[in-house]
């Protein structure tokens, strides 16, 4: 910044002149047109008003080293605006972008760069790649758009990002083990209990081909799936992934990727945590090796029948931190009557059982492996049950009357609880099908209500261990996210590189938000006393606030701020160092301290 003054026959003009960089060329701007010698004189007194003038820049320049100075912009009414120039962009990314550079996911990209020597810009890519899902989930064709929304503007073609998702995919390991590397350095990574769990994800299309196979689809939809399974660390953060063929069974998929983190991450002492569907005897016998262990969810319906009746028996029962053994026969006994009212009584009567959480243990041998099988019993959890049934009994009792409806029932289907006879009250056969309710399977599943096994091979206090897998909530979560927020599915893609890689995106996606979330954690004192680190924000909250952070484009770098601040702002400013919620931001700053 410097003083310019412009000479006349007549008089001397005094302007403030800052150099600037536009397009890659360097030129100037006027910041503040002074005037002439006598608006000086007007404005600063009978001094010599270019000793004034210099003193004045010199002030102006102190306040921008400071980060203090006042931006003049002015606006005609009668001058119409120019044509398809855009004046608005978000500016949420850069708290997304601060996390993409602390995780060196920028130097991962030089690497596979200069391995293989193409000419597109791959970080980019990635990056915009990464902002979009989280911001604005679309198509890549929809992506390579949307990333002019941010201020800093893409340098790549669409051509260039299919190009890219070849190279993502062939270096997919390489990206898993630096981002964990990269991630230890600046976040305490909690690896001491992973948690592993499986889901699928449908295509718009009907022809199987490759990766998308037909499969069981935990969304019910009558397409060709892929399977996804993931690592999760105790914090909730992704830690691996991989991609199977939809038709493959699930449980196979955990071991080769556990391997694969052993040798890529140089993890070996951990406790795996899976639930009843990824508990088969294999996988149990792998982690009951070296230093790994499991905690693994176990179908109490599935217990051999002394184990059952050892479950449902109401003597021994234990509570954490109480001493003795309590008898539960009085909480296993009541039941929810359909009446609002009367579940609501009834519930009263046992509040101050409803947030305990009885639990007994005993040491089995199952095919060869030793494990203690623990189970417990929550009074909330057998109401929610009642509640949950009762409602679909309801829903049987309505499909009675329209047997059309009727055909294969599953496991948690309502037409479970509907029996088929061919004879009539009296014992003589007919042709005409009677449905009624089967009051024997009612009876069989309460039986259960409010138990909850789970298996380990640890020797750890049986409420720790249960502690440990209430945790596997936070991997479902992963993959709602995933799936809603992000809109990871259907996919369009058809290629099985291509396929790879997009879930690659969507994985880095989740680590930069499960980042962001846990940055923004606070202590709270829990109802027992404890501090315990919780989110203030929602997963939907923390993505509306970044996509509501929008600027205004007031010309040469610098912006005015277009969102209401709020407390989400002020907490996601705090933690990061840097803030966008000045009168004018100065950006050029902006990115450099995003990018440290």
């Amino acid at each position: 910044m410097r003083l310019q003054i412009s000479e006349s026959t007549n008089a001397k003009s005094y302007y403030v002149v800052e150099s600037i960089r536009k397009n890659g060329i360097r030129t100037s701007r006027v910041v503040e047109k002074l005037g002439n010698e006598n608006a000086l004189r007007e404005r600063f007194g009978d001094k010599d008003p270019e000793e004034r003038a210099r003193e004045y820049v010199d002030a102006l320049k102190q306040k921008k080293k400071e980060g203090k100075r006042t931006i003049i912009k002015k606006y005609r009414s009668h001058k119409q605006i120019e044509k398809n120039k855009q004046i608005k962009f978000n500016g949420g990314y850069l708290f997304l972008q601060k996390i993409y550079h602390e995780l060196g996911i920028h130097k991962t990209c030089k690497t596979i760069s200069e391995r293989h020597k193409f000419q597109y810009d791959l970080d980019s890519i990635l990056s915009r790649l990464l902002y979009s899902r989280i911001l604005y989930p679309s198509s890549k064709l929809e992506t390579n758009e949307l990333s002019k929304n941010f201020i800093q503007q893409p340098n790549f073609q669409l051509q260039h990002i299919y190009r890219a998702l070849d190279v993502l995919e062939d270096e997919m390991d390489f990206i898993q083990a630096e981002v964990y590397k990269n991630s230890k350095k600046v976040y305490n990574r909690n690896n001491k209990v992973l948690y592993y769990d499986c889901t699928n994800y449908f295509f718009e299309i009907e022809e199987a081909d490759g990766l998308k196979q037909y499969g069981r689809s935990k969304q019910h939809q009558p397409n060709p799936i892929v399977q996804m399974g993931l690592f999760m660390d105790g914090d909730g953060c992704p830690l691996a992934f991989s991609i199977t063929p939809g038709n493959q069974n699930e449980q196979v998929t955990l071991r080769p990727l556990e391997k694969q983190i052993m040798k890529d991450f140089e993890l070996s002492k951990f406790v795996v945590c899976t639930d009843a569907g990824l508990a088969s005897s294999a996988n149990r016998k792998f982690n009951d090796k070296a230093n790994r262990s499991f905690i693994t969810t176990q179908s109490v319906r599935k217990l051999k029948k002394h184990l059952k009746e050892w479950t449902l028996s109401p003597k021994g029962w234990s509570l954490a931190d109480h001493k003795g053994t309590f008898d539960i026969s009085q909480l296993i006994e009541p039941e929810l009557p359909g009446d609002p009212k009367e579940q609501a009584r009834i519930e009263k009567k046992f509040e101050r059982y409803m947030d305990k959480t009885f639990y007994k243990e005993r040491w089995i041998n199952e095919d060869g492996l030793s494990q203690k099988l623990i189970v417990t019993f929550s009074l909330k959890y057998k109401f929610y049950q009642l509640r949950v049934r009762n409602a679909q009994i309801e829903r049987a009792e309505k499909l009675i009357t329209t047997p059309s409806k009727l055909k294969k029932k599953g496991q948690t289907d309502v037409k479970r609880f509907i029996k088929t006879t061919t004879t009539t009250a009296d014992g003589e056969v007919t042709e005409k099908k009677h449905y009624s309710l089967d009051e024997s399977v009612i009876t069989e599943e309460m039986k259960f209500d409010g138990f909850y096994g789970v298996c380990t091979n640890l020797e750890d206090d049986a409420s720790s261990i249960i502690d440990t897998n209430h945790n596997r909530w936070q991997i479902e979560e992963c993959f709602r996210i995933m799936k809603t927020e992000f809109e990871a599915r259907p996919i369009y893609l058809q290629k099985d590189d291509r396929i790879k890689a997009h879930f690659l995106t969507c994985f880095l996606a989740l680590m930069l938000f499960r980042c962001l979330e846990n940055k923004l954690k606070v202590e709270n004192e829990n109802q027992q006393g404890e501090m315990k680190k919780e989110n203030p924000f929602s997963c939907p909250e923390i993505i509306t606030g970044l996509k509501n952070m929008e600027f205004l484009d007031l010309g040469n770098d610098d912006y005015a701020p277009l969102y209401t601040r709020n407390d989400f702002t002020d907490a996601l400013h705090n933690v990061h160092g840097f803030r966008t919620d000045y009168e004018c931001v100065e950006m050029k700053n902006i990115f450099r301290l995003t990018k440290k």
